[in-house]
């Protein structure tokens, strides 16, 4: 790294953001792109859009200001977006009240400060420049000095919207310091910060008896009181509480509900009127977004008080639940580990089986499809389940609105790993994590004999559902440069599949000649995948154009379709009685037999996070399996070691 560069390239930054001018130079700017004069909820949706947006498979979006940072919430998300979306165009939602609704560690904070610190970062682009009135606590908007009779004209002329009025103290100044000369008030560029008090604000609510209104709405100088009322305002209304310091940006309020009715009260005219009561000196302009969190049982006790259907009517609710994806909840653990200073390395398996005893926790029984909890967790995480599709995981998730909103948190998870890490010498293994997980349910002091019991139930579930993802590893790790292998295999089908769908030729590149296409191949994979002959036509259409614009010099990622993973995993793992004559050793003790499993030790290693205390774990554990197996054959549409 070069230091003197990284020195002159942060000097040069501050230098491009320490733009000042004149106000009549910052209407020639305005005039000229309308959007510096964007409103808060405007820029925090242009802000979401420039950090990046990312189709994914069934019309699904992910967000990359959330990316790495929030797990399996894209539904919730989504919604937080629409929300924006919507306010972004001057609707009447932008009049609401966003609140995040959820259980204890789903994510609801998390969600709150990728915004704060996206909408900062975002004001220190070219794009998301934001200017204001020289020396305003308020950050006030510039054009708020035009008078309301040439508005209008502004709109027309050059899409110039403008909202609001001067607030005291820049009314005192461009009265006093200006002479009323407006083309002369000094203008500045404003970087946003939480920190520093500039377009970002924070309150948490507490008991309500030890709150201080002025932290809210700003405190006043007794010592500049007397004189003309607006005169007095101007010198006596400091505008330094939170409400004001978040004008142009975004506001948190933390555990919002817990506040007593001044609070809410300000809160209701502010979103409502996009201004703050400031008793004796009537009100002040502010344009922000409030965005607040709570619990389940807050918000039904706001919904249970009649006295609060106000409040209720200009609240938004966007539920943030604990994610049910098992991938997803394992990352999360993978990332709040990495943080940690533990010299200790954590199976693979470990986290996937924690995260699978955390999902089924939250899961709610769905008999009438048929569906075990084990079943419906690995549909929700994705995975292939003959019978079921997409669209029915969406009218299952319709069908129980609350799944995600209770259950064994993320925080519970990992207070028990990390207490696990102590016991674990080198490596977590999943007997290890399944083991301080069983442990802690009898010392968490919030659980009741029944759901103990529950949990205990679902701690040899997720056994059961470990020895199943265990034979999957070992038949991947046996299976040479298994990744790459399975992309030509895709490769090739979406050759022939092409060439089926069009009723031509498969093109020279792939066989060395035009040749007809391979229906037994094609119908191979289909028919693993669960496709019917009468459906093999729309499921080519949905392969083919999901991986339509996939760069040819780039390895397919064969999981995108998990009907198609499904299917290329059935067609190139080593089937289950293979898979036991690999694992245990013959009589003879074969050569060849030991080196497949020091060759699939060594791939578990290279290329799918194990170490050797874990890699050895592995292989061990499906020794046992093979040995203790009853018979060998998967149940129809299963992958299943019967034990």
């Amino acid at each position: 790294m070069d230091l003197d560069h990284v020195l002159e390239e942060s000097r040069l930054e501050e230098e491009r953001l320490q733009w000042e001018g004149a106000f009549s130079d910052y209407l020639r700017m305005a005039t000229t792109d309308p959007r510096i004069a964007r409103l808060s909820h405007a820029r925090v949706y242009d802000m979401l859009l420039a950090a990046g947006v990312q189709n994914g498979p069934h019309g699904a979006v992910a967000y990359r200001l959330f990316e790495g940072e929030i797990f399996g919430l894209d539904r919730a998300l989504a919604q937080i977006v629409d929300y924006f979306a919507s306010a972004s165009r001057r609707l009447e939602v932008r009049k609401r009240i966003l609140l995040l609704l959820g259980p204890v560690a789903s994510g609801k904070s998390s969600i709150a400060t990728l915004l704060k610190r996206g909408l900062q970062a975002y004001s220190r682009t070219d794009e998301g420049a934001l200017y204001a009135i020289k020396g305003c606590p308020m950050q006030e908007e510039p054009l708020h000095l035009i008078p309301e009779k040439f508005r209008p004209d502004l709109l027309n002329e050059y899409g110039l919207y403008i909202e609001g009025d001067l607030c005291p103290h820049c009314r005192y100044e461009l009265r006093h310091a200006y002479s009323g000369r407006l083309e002369e008030v000094r203008v500045r560029r404003v970087v946003l910060s939480e920190r520093e008090g500039v377009g970002i604000g924070t309150f948490l609510g507490t008991d309500p008896g030890s709150q201080d209104l002025a932290r809210l709405v700003g405190s006043i100088d007794q010592a500049a009181l007397g004189g003309d009322r607006l005169e007095e305002a101007g010198r006596a209304y400091r505008l330094d509480g939170e409400l004001n310091v978040a004008n142009r940006g975004l506001m948190e309020f933390i555990e919002m509900l817990k506040s007593d009715e001044r609070f809410l009260t300000v809160l209701l005219s502010l979103t409502q009127e996009q201004t703050i009561k400031v008793g004796r000196f009537g009100s002040v302009y502010a344009d922000e977004a409030v965005i607040s969190h709570t619990n389940e049982a807050e918000y039904k006790a706001l919904v249970e008080n009649k006295r609060s259907e106000a409040l209720q009517d200009r609240i938004i609710v966007a539920r943030i639940p604990y994610t049910l994806k098992v991938g997803q909840e394992a990352r999360i653990y993978s990332k709040l580990l990495a943080e940690s200073a533990a010299d200790v390395h954590f199976s693979p398996l470990a986290l996937s089986a924690a995260a699978a005893f955390a999902v089924l926790s939250r899961l709610e029984p769905s008999p009438q499809w048929g569906m075990t909890l084990a079943k419906k967790m690995r549909l929700y995480d994705g995975q292939f389940v003959e019978g079921y599709t997409h669209q029915d995981v969406l009218k299952m998730q319709e069908e129980c609105p609350n799944e995600g909103m209770h259950g064994i948190s993320p925080r519970y998870i990992i207070n028990q790993l990390s207490r696990a890490v102590l016991r674990a010498g080198g490596c977590l293994t999943p007997a290890l994590a399944l083991e301080a997980l069983a442990g802690g349910i009898e010392q968490h002091p919030a659980l009741a004999g029944e759901e103990r019991e529950r949990l205990r139930a679902l701690v040899e579930e997720t056994r059961r559902e470990g020895d199943e993802l265990a034979v999957r590893e070992g038949q991947r790790a046996y299976v040479e440069d298994f990744e790459a292998t399975a992309a030509r295999l895709l490769r090739t089908y979406l050759a022939h599949a092409v060439a089926a769908l069009s009723g031509g030729k498969l093109q020279g590149d792939h066989l060395g000649e035009e040749a007809d296409p391979d229906e037994k191949l094609l119908r191979s994979l289909e028919e693993a995948a669960g496709i019917r002959e009468h459906e093999k036509d729309k499921f080519r259409r949905e392969i083919t154009d999901l991986y339509h614009a996939w760069p040819r010099n780039r390895k397919l990622d064969y999981t995108l379709d998990e009907r198609m993973r499904h299917a290329l995993e059935a067609k190139l793992y080593p089937d289950i009685r293979a898979l036991g004559r690999l694992l245990l050793p013959s009589r003879d003790g074969d050569v060849k037999e030991a080196g497949e499993r020091e060759r699939a030790q060594r791939r578990l290693i290279k290329s799918y996070g194990y170490c050797q205390v874990c890699a050895a774990d592995l292989l061990r554990h499906l020794e046992g399996l093979a040995r203790s197996a009853d018979g060998l054959s998967p149940p129809r549409g299963r992958r299943r070691w019967l034990l």
